[in-house]
């Protein structure tokens, strides 16, 4: 049966030789007729609109330098996106003020589709210990799909006694030792994962700030400093090399990529810190749009070339759908903006 059958009962040759009787007759388009005729293109202009919905050419905003995990992740699924919406997608690097500028572009893009953003953990975390962003993270985007996420690890030095995140808690909470935790950062995934911890096991430890994860990692390596928590592929090749000891991961439950160490959460209840990659849309852009542009991330980031570079960053595609999207990156600015007042970590 002819597709607009099923929405009037005539099919295409039916209505317009019902249109050609009425006209010699001179009775016009009746309404009857003209409704006929409207309801019978509505799946034509449906789906031509929604065939029109992708931009010619889509610009993927990374905001951060190239060579880092978002760009990689960017230009991986700015590829195979071309490929699967059968257009061209690019990928245009604005870094700066810890990605505020390259955010703020796509916040003030035209919301076509023809702007989006690939971002990480730093859009949340820069909302809570930012007080003056020139956009907000909730209200100045559409999230179309959180691409991948994983776990961060606690590691230590090899000079250090502790082999169990129970260990080091227990130590922390020992008035008689004062130890220190490293970071890329005020304000950094590292330290607010730390404080976060902190928080929930009541223990105490202070913070030392680098300009850069690498030179954390050294002063721990040199016994410097005593633990840190930080991303998988920051500290890969000490860990393949021995030269630090990881003695917990911060999901929920133990990660595939380092199945025989434990969660944190099994000794602090409650506990979790995932980093995740992020694309959005600008405000106001079409749901049909979104959720035409989540399906085909969802479906290339679940390609086997897709999950293999995640898996570089100790991370797993999520197939979050646009509302799950939406939901995850409140909870997630929320979560750190209370951690960040709680704890009172700014970088004003």
């Amino acid at each position: 049966m002819p597709e607009s059958a099923a929405y009037t009962g005539f099919t295409k040759t039916d209505i317009m030789s019902k249109m050609e009787t009425a006209m010699r007759k001179g009775y016009g388009l009746y309404a009857g007729m003209g409704l006929a005729l409207s309801a019978a293109l509505i799946p034509l202009s449906t789906a031509t609109a929604q065939e029109a919905s992708v931009p010619k050419l889509i610009k993927i905003v990374v905001p951060f330098s190239a060579g880092g995990s978002n760009d990689l992740f960017a230009r991986a699924l700015a590829q195979k996106l071309g490929v699967k919406l059968g257009t061209n997608v690019i990928v245009d690097n604005r870094p700066g003020a810890g990605g505020s500028i390259g955010t703020e572009a796509v916040a003030r893009a035209d919301a076509d589709g023809a702007t989006l953003l690939l971002t990480s953990t730093s859009f949340a975390t820069n909302a809570a210990v930012q007080a003056k962003l020139p956009f907000d993270p909730i209200k100045s985007f559409a999230p179309v799909a959180v691409v991948a996420k994983g776990a961060m690890v606690l590691v230590v030095g090899n000079g250090t006694p502790y082999k169990s995140p129970s260990e080091l808690i227990k130590a922390a909470k020992d008035t008689k030792n004062t130890l220190n935790y490293g970071s890329a950062g005020p304000g950094s995934i590292g330290q607010l994962s730390t404080e976060l911890l902190n928080s929930a096991a009541s223990t105490t430890s202070l913070h030392v700030p680098y300009k850069g994860v690498s030179n954390a990692v050294t002063d721990m390596i040199g016994g410097n400093i005593d633990f840190m928590i930080t991303t998988f592929a920051s500290v890969g090749g000490q860990l393949k090399s021995g030269q630090i000891r990881p003695i917990a991961v911060t999901s929920s439950q133990r990660s595939k990529f380092l199945p025989n160490v434990p969660a944190i959460a099994e000794v602090v209840p409650g506990y979790q810190v995932d980093v995740w990659w992020a694309m959005f849309a600008p405000a106001k852009t079409a749901q049909p749009l979104v959720a035409q542009l989540n399906a085909a991330v969802r479906e290339v980031s679940a390609q086997p070339e897709m999950v293999a570079l995640f898996a570089q960053e100790g991370a797993e595609p999520t197939g979050l759908t646009p509302d799950q999207t939406t939901a995850y990156v409140g909870e997630e600015v929320n979560k750190w903006k209370k951690l960040a007042r709680e704890r009172n970590i700014s970088v004003n």
